[in-house]
């Protein structure tokens, strides 16, 4: 049965199906709907957002839906700018409970035709049980805030500009809405009027402190590169990949910053020609997973590309869905302790974890480490704010 729910919140719980609005009691057989809501945690559910890829209601709807639902969404907006003028916070109240009934059921059922449409007519495409577990998590951190506050800070606030932007981010949002579908690659983005954790100046970072002791980060050790190499059948260098590039790649004839700059400018650059090694084969990489103007990658994305960034698309989706896949594994291992993930910066991952919780680390580590293509090195680093973050070895 398709069905809609009424708000995104998992305290506010309600649906909409077959004509009515249920509360208490659900009707059995929910199975498709628009998009996941912390309301409702159902695992056989599918969604509809899910199999059109991100597009949005008016882009899906069928052409005798598209004027009311946008009398309904035009509705919906003047209501959300009442709530904010009277200064309701939206995140604090359930939805249903601020707008007439009449205009719930109104919406819910152009959205529970639009939601039948796609799955009529739109293909399940082959990478939605991945998307589906990424989505589910991205939600949950969405409604999680983080503990920013100006302790410590002092250094920050003798610049005016650095001052001014602090405030800013202090009086703003205090949560991150990541878009699944912000790039075409795959990779994270954030949604406007979030906290824009991905474009941070890097010392703003001191305003983010962890809620429990301490921030433990987890990041790979050359990740793209690392994809590349799995992805070329190679074997993981067990130690720095920029020092084994420049003993192994470069023969010790640069440095290793030397040789960190020369790979990624040919990673990133489909005109050099400066690395000539099978180790990095680009053209090999290229004729498995680029066909017909489209990079198929090992996650089932089915990304259209030109043959000039095709290369960049399969290593950046396919580093990006490593780490988000990563990501659930290690949400997962934290079920039950009172810590967790706190937020994804590409590719890194950042637990907000208490004392008692310490000896899970290492256990987290290998868990990152052992992806589905291979087994990365893991740098491990702890502190009690975003900026100030320490080496760990384990």
């Amino acid at each position: 049965m398709i069905f809609q729910t009424l708000d995104d919140k998992s305290q506010c719980v309600g649906v909409y199906a077959d004509g009515q609005l249920f509360f208490d009691d659900f009707p059995t057989g929910l199975t498709k709907t628009w998009k996941y809501t912390g309301s409702l945690r159902d695992t056989d559910v599918q969604y509809g957002w899910l199999m059109a890829q991100g597009s949005p209601l008016d882009e899906v709807a069928p052409e005798h839906l598209r004027e009311p639902l946008e009398r309904s969404q035009r509705r919906l907006r003047a209501y959300v700018r009442s709530f904010r003028l009277a200064k309701i916070n939206l995140r604090d109240h359930c939805i249903f409970d601020l707008v007439p009934e009449d205009f719930l059921k109104e919406f819910c059922e152009i959205k529970n035709q639009i939601t039948e449409h796609v799955f009529e007519t739109y293909e399940k495409p082959e990478c939605y049980d991945h998307l589906a577990q990424v989505y589910k998590l991205l939600h949950k951190l969405k409604y999680q805030n983080l503990n920013l506050n100006t302790i410590d800070c002092k250094q920050l606030f003798m610049s005016s500009i650095v001052h001014a932007h602090a405030k800013k981010l202090i009086e703003g949002a205090h949560y991150i809405d990541y878009n699944l579908f912000g790039t075409a690659t795959g990779r994270l983005s954030t949604y406007p009027g979030s906290f824009p954790m991905l474009t941070l100046q890097r010392g703003l970072r001191k305003l983010i402190k962890p809620h429990n002791d301490w921030f433990i980060s987890l990041d790979y050790n050359g990740a793209e590169l690392r994809t590349l190499m799995a992805l070329s059948g190679q074997e993981q260098p067990t130690d720095d990949i920029h020092e084994w590039n420049m003993k192994n790649i470069f023969e010790l004839s640069l440095t290793r910053e030397e040789a960190k700059t020369t790979i990624f400018s040919w990673l990133y650059n489909p005109d050099s020609t400066r690395i000539t090694t099978d180790i990095y084969n680009r053209d090999s990489l290229l004729k498995e997973y680029y066909s017909d103007g489209y990079i198929t990658t090992p996650f089932g994305r089915h990304l259209p590309v030109d043959p000039r960034r095709a290369f960049n698309y399969l290593i950046q989706s396919t580093t990006a869905d490593i780490v988000l896949d990563r990501a659930v594994a290690i949400d997962k291992a934290l079920e039950g302790t009172n810590s967790w993930v706190s937020h994804i910066v590409h590719d890194e991952i950042v637990l907000d974890m208490t004392d008692e919780d310490r000896g899970l680390i290492p256990e987290i580590k290998k868990i990152f480490a052992g992806n589905s293509l291979d087994t990365f090195v893991v740098n491990l680093a702890a502190g009690q704010d975003y900026l100030d973050l320490k080496e760990l070895s384990l």
